[in-house]
């Protein structure tokens, strides 16, 4: 059998199907590639969402508004034991108390009134109740005033237990003073008020009799050296009531240490008590303005500020407040509207800054006191109110009215500090001067009022964003300018990646040097630094002056683009000689220091680790960014448009400014906003390199907190689902909402400049 031919036909339709299958598998690998790239893309973009949702999620509960509703209504427990004086539940809202004007305590289901158990407190025989008040409310402390002078300070506990895994509450009443009455007036008259506080060593009680002596008594704990027997010490001090007048209104601090004295007209008296033998009166002054009357005065959670309410239905906190000269005096921080009725009854909350107040009408309000905004408005009674209990997580109240019924409602309210005010205004916090922007986020006590502020922390990202670019900019555009277009391929090639390494070094290990190493260097060689940055460039340009004036032949030793070798050494001389003559300058135009010149001279204060080390180092770590991007757009910019422009007659720099650099704008465009991006969204060089410190400071020689770094201080000690946990959230949708809008304006100015561009 014959073998086939293979003919030149044949040999040419087997190629041609060859290259029909390679292209086939070419187009199909193509596909693939372009259906990965869009997934990828599409996942990132997924991804991003995904975030932003996800931190809306957790944010969004700061933006509900808070509510109360009525859970029961009942009428008042055990009436036979007396009209109620005063009223109190425990946090868990299963068990309230009601002190009866007889010296009873009725304790009681919260949900339905079912009475639970019913004490006589230690009144003696044949003395008659004569006043009442609550001491401190968060220890569960309060006093009777009796007819004959004396007093019974008593304490109500919960004890609980979990037997058969079942809670049980146990409400106790205990007598911190003893159960026998003290004697508060020797002379037996009545006490009209009494007001008390207990502290760990020391307790003081005052007085009001009949017949209008003011009489503080202080009882001061005194242990034995030889047994284990308590004795308290007591000194007394009658107060000169001629020039402190009537007396309607009395608080003392927990401290022990002020007291504030108020009747209804509106005067206010407040004494320093730190001596308890001779009380001094620091200020006097009037709270009302005219054809009002003062209804009701209690402390905001802490002592620090009272809530004085009004028969005009407002009320105000005030507080003592030190001005720059050390001088306190009494101001009004802020003032409520509750509505036209007098406003009956006040109630702080016991943990945080927040306050309730019920006028005559049944209309509660529910406020706090650093957002400085009204949260609940609701009528919760008919009738007009006589007892106001809050829970001390502040979720629940009981309201005795007129009519004998006790209301209890349940209150919704889980993050009352957070408004806009509180966010981004000015608050005027307690202790304060004056109103401030102020992060301060926790404490150690219970009484502290959270600063949260957003204002300081955007603040300090912007600055430290502000002098990293400040730094990196020029350093990295101008080197990606003479890289990309001016230096010699062959020293390119090194340069260009030893550049593009330098951004691969741990942020951590640049925070760790600035702080450890450049912060302290910079301190000690301040004036050196600044002397850096005109020493320097002046020599540059000094040499390059003198070097155009050079022969020819030794001109043309240096072949173009190796011309930075030449500045090297020039670079290196400038900064020794702008170190060596720092401490001549320092000594003839400074006094010797620089930093004492500045704050006697200025008042410009100095810290270690400051704005200025934040931009050395982040703007170092900026550069290689920054560079590699705009160094790839210049580079790239096609050779026919360089050649043509130097054809034309242009110059090499004319080509540079007319030419390069309008063709690379976009990707130099994109290399700036990137480098921003990446200064905004550091964390670890400004934990680091700065005191950490949420300030507002236009100087560069003071520390400041950036939104970064706050979130990974912080975060780790929050308590999850609470205000400061969801702030912090909040923080972070900032920064991605800055980091989203700045660099969707990036790319529209970049597909601008790439259109109006692209035709060169």
């Amino acid at each position: 059998m014959p073998e086939p031919q293979f003919t030149p036909a044949k040999a040419t339709l087997l190629q041609l199907s060859s290259n029909d299958a390679y292209q086939r598998w070419r187009l199909l690998k193509d596909k693939i590639v372009a259906q990965a790239v869009v997934f990828g893309g599409l996942s990132i973009i997924f991804a991003i969402v995904l975030i932003f949702f996800y931190l809306l999620y957790v944010v969004f509960p700061l933006l509900l508004p808070a509510h109360a509703q009525a859970v029961s209504e009942y009428g008042v427990p055990e009436p036979a034991a007396g009209s109620t004086a005063l009223l109190a539940m425990e946090e868990q809202n299963e068990i309230a108390v009601r002190f009866t004007d007889t010296g009873k305590a009725v304790f009681f289901r919260v949900d339905d009134g079912s009475p639970l158990r019913v004490e006589d407190l230690p009144i003696p025989q044949g003395v008659t109740i004569s006043s009442w008040a609550f001491g401190d409310l968060p220890k569960g402390v309060l006093a009777y005033g009796l007819s004959d002078g004396r007093a019974v300070v008593a304490k109500v506990d919960y004890k609980l237990t979990y037997p058969d895994n079942k809670r049980v509450i146990t409400p106790q009443i205990s007598y911190p003073l003893g159960k026998d009455a003290i004697v508060l007036d020797k002379q037996g008259q009545a006490i009209q008020q009494v007001a008390v506080k207990l502290g760990d060593a020391a307790s003081s009680l005052l007085a009001k009799t009949a017949d209008g002596r003011l009489i503080l008594t202080s009882l001061e704990k005194k242990e034995s050296m030889f047994d284990d027997e308590v004795e308290l010490e007591r000194n007394e001090a009658v107060l000169d009531t001629a020039s402190i007048g009537d007396v309607d209104f009395m608080l003392l601090d927990k401290e022990l240490r002020t007291l504030y004295l108020s009747n209804h007209n509106g005067d206010l008296t407040v004494l320093d008590v730190s001596n308890k033998t001779e009380p001094v009166i620091r200020h006097k002054l009037n709270v009302m303005r005219q054809g009002a009357q003062i209804t009701n005065m209690t402390f905001l959670n802490g002592d620090i500020s009272l809530l004085i309410g009004d028969s005009s239905g407002t009320f105000g906190q005030w507080s003592l407040v030190r001005d720059k000269q050390n001088h306190f005096s009494v101001q009004q921080l802020r003032a409520f509207k509750l509505a036209d009725a007098p406003v009956l009854l006040l109630n702080a909350e016991q943990r945080r800054k927040g306050m309730l107040a019920v006028d005559a009408n049944g209309e509660l309000g529910v406020y706090n006191a650093t957002a400085e905004r009204k949260l609940i408005r609701e009528k919760v009674s008919n009738g007009k109110p006589l007892a106001l209990a809050l829970s001390p997580r502040a979720n629940a109240l009981l309201l005795q009215d007129a009519a004998g019924k006790l209301h209890h409602w349940r209150i919704e309210n889980e993050h009352p500090e957070v408004s806009w005010t509180s966010l981004w205004g000015k608050v005027w916090y307690e202790s304060y001067p004056e109103p401030a922007y102020v992060w301060q986020s926790s404490a150690a006590s219970n009484d502290f009022e959270p600063k949260m502020s957003l204002t300081p922390l955007v603040f300090g990202t912007l600055k430290a964003s502000f002098y990293a670019m400040l730094v990196a900019i020029p350093l990295a555009l101008f080197g990606a300018i003479y890289t990309g277009y001016f230096m010699a391929p062959e020293i390119r090639q090194y340069v260009k990646p030893g550049v593009e390494i330098m951004g691969a070094l741990p942020t951590v290990i640049l925070g760790f040097l600035a702080g450890l190493w450049l912060a302290p260097f910079v301190e000690m060689h301040l004036t050196g630094i600044f002397a850096l940055l005109l020493i320097v460039p002046t020599g540059v340009m000094a040499f390059a002056f003198v070097w155009q004036f050079a022969p020819k032949p030794v001109r043309g030793l240096v072949p173009d683009g190796w011309d930075a070798f030449l500045l090297m050494p020039v670079i290196l001389i400038c900064g020794w000689l702008a170190f060596a003559v720092s401490p001549g300058i320092e000594a003839l135009f400074f006094n010797g220091d620089l930093r004492t010149w500045l704050r006697e001279a200025w008042g410009i204060g100095y810290d270690q680790r400051n704005t200025l080390v934040v931009g050395l180092a982040m703007g170092f770590a900026v550069i290689p960014m920054v560079f590699s991007i705009a160094e790839d757009a210049i580079f790239s910019v096609p050779k026919h448009l360089t050649t043509g422009s130097l054809a034309l007659g242009a110059t090499p720099w004319q080509t540079l400014a007319k030419v390069v650099i309008l063709t690379a704008s976009p990707g130099i465009f994109s290399a700036v906003m990137i480098g921003l991006g990446r200064a905004v969204g550091e964390t670890m060089i400004v934990l680091m390199a700065t005191g950490n410190t949420p300030v507002m400071d236009f100087s560069i020689f003071q520390g400041l907190r950036t939104l970064s770094a706050n979130i990974a201080v912080e975060m780790p000690e929050s308590e999850v689902n609470s205000t400061h946990y969801r702030v912090l959230f909040l923080a972070a949708l900032v920064l991605f909402m800055f980091t989203f809008i700045v660099n969707s304006l990036a790319e529209l100015i970049r597909q601008n400049l790439r259109q109006k561009y692209s035709s060169l």
